[in-house]
């Protein structure tokens, strides 16, 4: 499996996350599974299937986490050595002609929220960025249509 690329802040997070369902979260689901257990019918009971379903979706994300954890690269944002291209971690400032600069940081896509300015190296812009310099112009192929930016500034 390919790495996952996650700034530490990124990793920290999901390894809350991780904690939180192993601890916290399987332990509501056990009680709520016991209850219903208690209640009668199980067949019928449909608090003891949404518990069920619950648990079900909960043991399913403790696995993804796991995986993507054990696969994880972590991008360290601080120490990152200052690159003329763009790569993970790196903060780039672009403009598509016409708008205004927007300012995006490249994550990896367990981490990507375009509305925070987090885009992940995989997404089309991402794509069309990576190992590209500062003053290059970029045609970005997306689903909504080709467009092109231009990069003005990496940190």
């Amino acid at each position: 499996m390919p790495p996952t690329f996650l700034t530490r802040q990124g990793y920290d997070k999901l390894q809350e996350e991780l904690e939180y369902l192993r601890t916290v979260k399987r332990q509501e689901v056990a009680a709520r599974l016991h209850e219903a257990m208690e209640g009668g019918e199980l067949i019928e009971d449909a608090e003891y299937e949404a518990a069920k379903n619950e648990q079900a979706f909960v043991e399913g994300r403790i696995q993804e986490l796991e995986i993507l954890l054990a696969n994880a690269r972590v991008i360290d944002e601080k120490n990152k050595e200052k690159s003329d291209i763009v790569q993970v971690g790196t903060k780039v400032t672009i403009q598509e002609e016409g708008n205004e600069p927007e300012i995006f940081t490249i994550v990896g896509p367990a981490e990507a929220n375009p509305r925070v300015g987090r885009i992940s190296n995989e997404s089309p812009l991402g794509r069309g960025l990576m190992e590209r310099r500062a003053g290059d112009t970029v045609k970005v192929d997306a689903p909504g249509g080709s467009f092109t930016v231009t990069i003005l500034k990496l940190e």
